[in-house]
C-alpha cells in the first residue's frame, strides 16, 4: 500500500471512530442545527448516498469497504433526481453543482450545503463551453443576441446561460429561451439537429462534439465565467438525525480525501473510472483530467458563499423568486471538515 492510502485509510478510520470528543448520537432528540456535530457514528448507521464518482474513487483506492459501514450508495446524481429522492425520504446526501440547493430552497424543501470542491484556475479550467451548432456565426458573447439557446431551468447550465447574457449585456428578450433539460447528450444532438443555434455542453461531450461534427462547422466558444462549483448537500432532516450526521460528517471527511487521491492517481482514476465505468476512451478521460486541472477544497467558504450570493441574486431577478441569503444554504459546522482530514490524510 502506497503512503498515500495508509493516509487516507488513516483518515478515515479517525473520522467514524470519532477523535476529537465524543457527542450523543442515535438518540431520539433531533440534533439543532448549531449544536457540535457528533463525532462517533453509532454502530449500525446508515446513511443513503448519491455520488457515483467518487464510490468508484473509494472502489479504485481501497477505501470502499470502510465507507460502506455506514454508507449505502445509490447511483444518481444531479439536482432534480436528487431533490426527488430527498422528498421521498430516500436519500441523505447527493452530489451536485451550484443551483439545486437554491432552488430545493425556493420550493420549500430546506436543505444545507455540506462540503464544496471548486477547481484551481476556474477561468481556465470550465466545466462547461458555449456549443454553437453547424452553420451558426458566434465567435464572442455579443453574437448570441439573436440566436436561440437551450436553457435549463433548475440546472447548472440555466444559471450558465443567465450570466454569459450579463456579461454580454444581454437580456432574455435580447435572445430565444428554448427549454430543454440537460441530461447526457441531449444537447449536442439538438445543437447537431439544430433545434437550437447555442447550448452550453460540458465534459466530454464538448470534445466528442467538435470531433463528430466540427468537419460541418459545429465550434465551442468559452464563456469566460466560473463554472467549477461542486457541493454535497443534504435535506435538514438527515443533519437533525444525530447518528445521521455523525455519519454524513465521516463521509465529507472521506470524500474530501478521495478527491485529492482522484487528482494524485490520473492513470488509476482514467483506466478505472473514465475507461471502465463510464465506457469512455483512454484519450478520452485524459482530456477530462486535463481540462479539469487540479481541485480546490478549502476550510473557508467565505468567498464560494459570495459567489453564490451573486448567483442567488440574478436568479431572483430572472425568475421572480425571493433572494435569499447564500449563507442559510450552508452547514457552516461542516466547513473544515474535507479540509481537516486532507491534511491528515494525505498533506505529510
Amino acid at each position: 500500500m502506497s503512503k498515500s492510502l495508509k493516509y487516507f485509510a488513516l483518515a478515515v478510520l479517525l473520522v467514524v471512530s470519532g477523535c476529537g470528543g465524543a457527542a450523543q448520537a442515535g438518540g431520539g432528540a433531533k440534533l439543532a442545527l448549531d449544536a457540535p456535530l457528533p463525532t462517533t457514528v453509532p454502530d449500525g448507521t446508515k446513511i443513503v448516498v448519491g455520488d457515483p464518482a467518487t464510490q468508484v474513487a473509494f472502489k479504485l483506492s481501497g477505501q470502499l469497504d470502510k465507507v460502506e459501514k455506514y454508507v449505502k450508495f445509490a447511483n444518481l446524481s444531479g439536482g432534480p433526481q436528487t431533490t426527488e429522492a430527498f422528498r421521498a425520504h430516500a436519500l441523505d446526501l447527493g452530489a451536485v453543482a451550484e443551483i439545486p440547493s437554491i432552488h430545493a430552497t425556493w420550493t420549500g424543501l430546506p436543505v444545507k450545503i455540506v462540503a464544496s470542491k471548486f477547481r484551481l484556475d476556474a477561468i481556465n479550467h470550465p466545466i462547461y463551453e458555449l456549443g454553437i451548432a453547424p452553420g451558426v456565426n458566434v465567435k464572442t458573447l455579443a453574437d448570441l443576441r439573436g440566436k436561440s439557446i437551450a436553457y435549463s431551468p433548475g440546472q447548472a447550465q440555466g444559471a450558465l446561460i443567465l450570466k454569459v447574457l450579463k456579461k454580454a449585456g444581454l437580456t432574455k428578450d435580447d435572445v430565444k429561451l428554448v427549454e430543454i433539460p440537460s441530461t447526457g447528450d441531449v444537447y449536442t444532438n439538438a445543437l447537431a439537429g439544430k433545434q437550437v443555434d447555442v447550448a452550453p455542453i460540458g465534459g466530454v461531450q464538448i470534445k466528442r462534439y467538435t470531433t463528430k461534427y466540427g468537419k460541418d462547422g459545429a465550434t465551442t466558444l468559452q464563456h469566460g465565467i466560473r463554472d467549477d462549483a461542486g457541493h454535497l448537500y443534504g435535506p435538514v432532516e438527515s443533519l437533525e438525525d444525530p447518528a445521521k450526521a455523525a455519519a454524513i460528517r465521516a463521509y465529507v471527511a472521506a470524500w474530501g480525501v478521495a478527491q485529492i487521491w482522484i487528482d494524485q492517481h490520473p492513470k488509476e482514476w482514467i483506466a478505472g473510472y473514465y475507461v471502465k465505468d463510464q465506457g469512455l476512451t483512454e484519450a478520452d478521460g485524459q482530456w477530462l483530467v486535463d481540462n479539469a486541472g487540479h481541485p480546490e477544497i478549502t476550510a473557508d467558504w467565505s468567498e464560494a458563499i459570495n459567489r453564490q450570493q451573486e448567483t442567488i441574486e440574478l436568479l431572483a431577478k430572472e425568475t421572480k423568486n425571493p433572494v435569499l441569503q447564500a449563507k442559510d444554504l450552508y452547514d457552516l459546522r461542516f466547513q473544515a471538515v474535507a479540509a481537516d482530514a486532507i491534511k491528515a490524510g494525505v498533506a505529510k
